[in-house]
């Protein structure tokens, strides 16, 4: 069996604070900019937008091909799904992003 070291609580936690480390910044820095414009690449809100691209893509296609039926049903369902798709997409950004 090991012998257990047993340390104090004032050994290990000085009683007196240290001076910082750290210097003071000799001018303040203001960002005009909030955020990065990379936080917008979350792999969340592309998957989103490339699946959204791709019925959009199908629909034209469609419509190409002569089968204005189909293309116009893919029409009804995207006015309803791409505003809700916006609005969720932004949401969720805004949820996640570390200001």
């Amino acid at each position: 069996m090991r012998k257990t070291k047993r340390f104090t609580f004032q050994k290990i936690f000085p009683s007196s604070p240290k001076p910082s480390l750290t210097r003071p910044r000799p001018f303040k820095a203001y960002s005009f900019a909030p955020f990065s414009p990379l936080a917008v690449l979350d792999p969340t809100i592309l998957t989103i937008g490339g699946i959204v691209l791709g019925i959009t893509i199908i629909e034209r296609i469609l419509e190409r091909w002569g089968v204005i039926d189909l293309s116009d049903q893919f029409a009804k369902v995207m006015r309803f799904i791409l505003p809700v798709t916006f609005y969720g997409a932004l949401f969720y950004f805004f949820v996640t992003f570390m200001f």
